[in-house]
């Protein structure tokens, strides 16, 4: 592993790491994050009872449409042409959560990491927005990188 944050010049001063010498390949990354629920909180999502609307729907798009906007967001990201963007959803009754799981792709110069990141850790939070007004506990956690493929530092699995 290569140890040198990118990120900064041999001077410590913030920097965008230069790409254009290096050659796109496909890249995927995969991000989870979950968000504990009461169980009146999980029946409502699942019965379509939240009185703003389809929770889980309204999620999905607020992910895809963070993981596009993820360069506006985080100051040394690149702007990027995302290929795909999926948020996929596991609801665990016994545990009273909504697992989420954002994958990314691209053909490009460099990864995909933080949109996945970024995706995964909005749909929880427009989960959140859209229940609050019946559940102010809930608590999203076990935000991290699952998964990466491609570039140089090749693979990656938690």
């Amino acid at each position: 592993m290569d140890n040198k944050l990118t990120h900064f010049d041999n001077s410590g001063n913030a920097r965008m790491v230069d790409v254009g010498s290096k050659v796109p390949t496909e890249r995927v990354a995969i991000a989870v994050s979950r968000i504990k629920v009461s169980e009146e909180t999980l029946e409502l999502i699942e019965k379509g009872q939240v009185g703003k609307g389809d929770v889980l729907g309204v999620a999905r798009v607020a992910g895809i449409m963070a993981s596009k906007q993820t360069s506006n967001l985080i100051p040394m990201c690149h702007p990027l042409m995302i290929s795909s963007c999926n948020i996929d959803f596991d609801i665990n009754k016994e545990e009273s959560y909504i697992g989420i799981k954002a994958t990314v792709k691209i053909v490009d110069k460099t990864g995909v990491e933080m949109e996945a990141l970024t995706a995964a850790m909005v749909t929880a939070l427009t989960i959140y927005d859209m229940c609050k007004a019946v559940d102010k506990r809930m608590v999203i956690e076990g935000t991290h990188l699952l998964k990466k493929t491609g570039g140089k530092s090749g693979e990656f699995n938690f």
